[in-house]
């Protein structure tokens, strides 16, 4: 037996800075988280609850399932000890797979790559001893993914049961440039402690990320509801009939969107129509109201919500331009949204201070290279 069916174990990759939001709906959905280290939440939770997290998690980027772990000083120990491991557990000789490899404060090792190299060919070597054949390493769309880490000596092995990052819900098929990723809209939400009564607007949608990842919290949609592919299905013991049951629950969870609870806009005609697109591949996503307007002539009810990563490079041009936009943004918001709360991601840290406004607080969040702030403004 491997180490996640001896002890129920696994880890769940997540975003810096959201591993408190992710520890919170770990527990509702039915786990124990046991500590958190490096970006990594390890937690315990029976079968049923790895398929609810996988299926249901907005938050986690991907839950891996730990295999073996072993005492690894050089590159010959990582090949010997994985020569003789039952691959044929988790993959065909026919099939593909690929190697996530994370090497730190091991001197036998120079980089990741020759990790993962010395990896792969054990389990070429293990499949060619005894089929004749091998599987091929396909870096884009594998049947399955193993992460290897070594850290001080040690090597350990895990199965994605995600099979692929956890932010792909596969309802964004349109973008624009330097969208925010699905996770982060989602943790932001869940900073947002959003009571899912009080009206909510993006006024600057994009590609209606916010939107999307919002619609789908209020009318229950399972964030994996899209998704066509779980790597938990190669696990040796998968239950398909346990599977299709944590489905047919997350699916009749879901309900109409109620009138009026979300909006966006956005003052880019193609950007719009990316959005409402995107929309519109959700349950109900088209009857979201996405409007085409300049965010500064806006209407926006009192006491609304209002969430929104407004654009902060290209778009807007020079540096002047920009910082002129957003105290604009931030006089609209003082003077035509008493009433609201704001929550805006900055991923230029440096505008929040054009934004003329006194921050309630401020979070630190990445959204892929960008060291960003989220902040929180109570317009009085």
């Amino acid at each position: 037996m491997y180490t996640y069916q001896k002890q129920n174990l696994y880890y769940a990759q997540v975003l810096p800075g959201i591993e408190e939001e992710l520890t919170r709906e770990l527990s509702w959905l039915g786990a124990e988280v046991i500590k958190t280290e490096f970006g990594i939440l390890t937690f315990t939770t029976d079968k049923a609850g790895l398929y609810r997290i996988n299926l249901r998690s907005r938050l986690a980027t991907r839950i891996l399932a730990p295999l073996i772990s072993f005492r690894c000083p050089d590159a010959d120990k990582l090949y010997r000890a994985t020569r003789t491991m039952e691959w044929r557990d988790f993959l065909r000789p026919t099939g593909s797979f690929a190697i996530v490899a994370n090497v730190s404060e091991t001197e036998a090792f120079n980089n990741s790559h020759f990790a993962a190299l010395k990896l792969k060919d054990a389990i070429c070597d293990y499949f060619r001893a005894r089929t004749g054949v091998r599987p091929d390493v396909d870096k884009k769309a594998p049947d399955v993914i193993f992460h290897l880490h070594i850290r001080k000596g040690r090597a350990s092995i895990s199965v994605d049961t995600s099979g692929g990052s956890l932010h792909r819900r596969g309802y964004r098929t349109q973008g624009v440039e330097a969208p925010m990723q699905e996770t982060l809209a989602a943790a932001i939400l869940a900073m947002t402690e959003w009571d899912l009564e009080t009206p909510l607007v993006d006024p600057m949608c994009g590609s209606g990320t916010i939107l999307s990842e919002a619609h789908m919290l209020a009318c229950g949609i399972p964030a994996g509801y899209l998704r066509k592919h779980f790597g938990l299905s190669r696990l040796p013991n998968f239950n398909k009939k346990l599977w299709e049951a944590e489905r047919q629950k997350a699916t009749k969870r879901i309900q109409p969107p109620e009138e009026g609870l979300i909006m966006g806009s956005d003052i880019c005609k193609t950007t719009v129509a990316s959005a409402r697109e995107n929309m519109a591949n959700l349950p109900g996503g088209e009857q979201i109201p996405i409007f085409r307007k300049d965010v500064r002539k806006l209407e926006i009810h009192e006491e609304s919500l209002i969430v929104c990563n407004p654009p902060y490079g290209i778009r807007l041009g020079r540096e002047e331009d920009m910082k002129q936009f957003y105290k604009e943004f931030g006089d609209f918001l003082k003077n035509e949204c008493k009433g609201s709360t704001a929550f805006i991601y900055f991923g230029n840290r440096e505008l929040i201070g054009s934004l003329g406004l006194k921050t309630e607080w401020k979070r630190p969040l990445m959204n892929g290279g960008l060291d960003g702030r989220l902040c929180k403004y109570n317009l009085y």
